[in-house]
């Protein structure tokens, strides 16, 4: 591994504009569990048709608030591991212009990054289907949860949904807007933990790469864009991301 961090070490130094995009895989060695891994992955215990669309939510929010009340400790209770605050620091030498995140955890900002684009928004509010107030989730909404009950608006008293994009919504336009001016502008990407299999994130690499930038790939497992990125790590992200930290020293 260590020829090939130092070859994308290389490329980070002689880059003018280079982003970060990040997947699950950057969130699991802080105990939060991804989608679609076998056996683990939250997708292989539900059917997310029924328990993360917003039809179903719509007709019935309690069965989605039963299937997210185990999981609303743990998002609480994680903390950024070392591949946040590695790709915090890189923001704060000026090595990296912008993180975006399929993630809705947060972690990024708790580590440090300043400028992260959360294309799939965030689990840290609720958003009311009534009025569209916004409401941290905080200690109270967890309670309500945990007693199995489903979370109301203190105005309205509509339904309280994640503010985050459940399958058959939009991703955030203004987000978007933003990812694609980056995706446009950056001659350097590095994607950490993601399998690069969910749309429409999965194809901003090779956008990024049809208008002239690198890609340096750090996953665990094989991308489809392997073959034609500059450097390919196969390693974990809380290992790989500190190192190549390290290198530019």
């Amino acid at each position: 591994m260590d020829e090939l961090i130092r070859r994308a070490a290389a490329l980070l130094k002689q880059s003018r504009h280079a982003i970060a995009l990040t997947g699950a895989g950057i969130s699991t060695p802080s105990g939060i569990p991804d989608f679609r891994s076998p056996g683990s992955g939250l997708w292989t215990k539900a059917d997310p048709s029924e328990v993360a669309s917003i039809q179903a939510f719509r007709r019935n929010p309690r069965v989605y608030y039963q299937w997210r009340r185990p999981l609303m400790r743990t998002l609480q209770k994680a903390k950024p591991n070392a591949a946040h605050h590695a790709l915090a620091e890189l923001e704060q030498r000026n090595l990296l212009r912008a993180v975006i995140t399929q993630n809705i955890d947060g972690l990024h900002q708790r580590a440090g990054s300043r400028r992260v684009l959360e294309v799939h928004g965030t689990a840290h509010e609720l958003v009311c289907l009534g009025c569209g107030q916004i409401y941290r989730d905080d200690e109270s909404i967890t309670r309500v949860v945990e007693q199995g009950e489903v979370p109301y608006c203190g105005l309205c008293g509509g339904v309280l949904k994640p503010n985050v994009v459940f399958f058959g919504e939009l991703l955030p336009h203004d987000v978007i807007f933003e990812v694609e001016r980056e995706i446009r502008q950056c001659d350097l990407v590095i994607v950490a933990g993601s399998s690069l299999e969910v749309q429409p994130a999965c194809w901003w690499p090779q956008e990024a790469m049809a208008h002239g930038a690198e890609a340096v790939i750090i996953n665990y497992v094989e991308t489809y864009l392997d073959e034609r990125a500059a450097v390919a790590i196969h390693e974990d992200v809380a290992k790989a991301l500190p190192a190549l930290v390290a290198a530019l020293d």
